[in-house]
């Protein structure tokens, strides 16, 4: 492939295919900025509506700086990754704080902003002021890798330096927004994980992994550690339509959202016989206890099996126990969940 026409070509492949987002066609970096924290690790379906939520509750960086952080993390909830919205919140405030609510205008200086790595800081800079820095994501490492022949695994050190030094030799120093949005629908669209569109690809002729038949191998990544498996046994202590929860505040997790008392095993126990060994819910009676279906919620470098265990508190047994408060089900329904503790709620039509 010669890498003189590259980028006008798949810049052409891209104004006859490119799916209409909005977040394209604009240049408001606050807009950019939002759309891409929302993006990162999610599908653009996925991530739609909640672009469309944050744009209709905060339409301003100020208006989201102003805003709680519970409000943020409720806002969020089920897109997963919550350090992204805390980030999201923090970076809010600071172009505020420091830049009296304007984005800058260039790569190395976003990249001093909270959440704001190489390639957002890239993403925004190209998009909102033109600058000519390439965007390295999943779609360019693959796109690059099967075209240009290039076997360096993808997530090593080495890796992403070969592949960023050939995103941005490619890069168009005139358009270099619509070059980095084309380069980056090319792989989502067509240069795909699975079953790339090869017979109708603009590059069909020229890419090396087309020819040889590698589209299977290329690009090359190192394989991910096993999952880790955690054993959560939620217990769901009720108070007539009052649950106790508490907010996650350790150092794991779903820092900041709200969850019920929790025992955690490293291997499967009977959750009924552990409350004999707590010293909170040995207070209540195991015979009254109501076991909920198993639930399996897999993260990025974890699964997790949860299990519920309804309990009442009709004598306030677990009054003044630590961090937890018993919530309303209206007030539940308001404050930052994970997705586990929502998906239990709505099966045994809790709120």
């Amino acid at each position: 492939m010669d890498k003189r026409y590259f980028s006008d070509k798949v810049v052409e492949w891209y104004h006859t295919r490119k799916r209409n987002l909005p977040w394209r066609d604009t240049q408001d970096p606050y807009k950019i900025w939002l759309s891409e924290i929302i993006l990162q690790q999610t599908r653009v379906a996925q991530g739609l509506p909640y672009y469309l939520r944050f744009i209709e509750k905060f339409p301003t960086v100020q208006a989201l700086a102003a805003a709680s952080e519970q409000e943020v993390l409720r806002l969020w909830q089920g897109l997963g990754y919550y350090t992204r919205a805390r980030n999201l919140h923090k970076c809010a405030k600071e172009v505020v704080a420091r830049f009296q609510g304007a984005f800058p205008d260039n790569f190395q200086t976003l990249k001093t902003l909270p959440g704001i790595g190489d390639y957002t800081a890239a993403a925004i800079a190209s998009f909102a002021f033109r600058e000519s820095v390439a965007v390295v994501d999943g779609n360019v490492f693959r796109v690059l890798s099967r075209i240009f022949g290039i076997d360096t695994e993808i997530n090593s050190p080495e890796g992403k330096k070969v592949f960023a030094a050939l995103a941005n030799e490619l890069i168009s120093a005139k358009k270099p927004d619509q070059h980095n949005q084309a380069i980056m629908e090319f792989g989502a669209l067509y240069c795909t994980p699975g079953k790339p569109e090869c017979p109708e690809c603009t590059f069909v002729n020229t890419c090396f992994a087309a020819k040889n038949e590698l589209q299977d191998v290329l690009p090359v990544k190192t394989k991910a550690k096993a999952a880790r498996p955690r054993y959560f046994y939620y217990y769901v202590i009720r108070k007539g339509k009052s649950m106790l929860m508490k907010k996650r505040e350790q150092k794991d997790i779903w820092h900041g959202l709200y969850d019920f008392y929790v025992v955690e095993k490293v291997k499967p126990a009977n959750p009924v016989k552990l409350m004999a060994q707590d010293s909170l819910l040995k207070k209540f009676n195991p015979d009254d206890a109501t076991v909920s279906k198993k639930y399996k919620h897999v993260l990025s470098h974890q699964i997790i099996h949860a299990t519920f265990i309804t309990l009442a508190d009709q004598k306030s047994q677990a009054s003044g126990a630590d961090g937890l408060k018993y919530y309303s089900s209206q007030k539940i329904s308001d404050l930052p969940k994970p997705v586990l503790i929502s998906r239990f709620l709505e099966d045994y039509q809790l709120l």
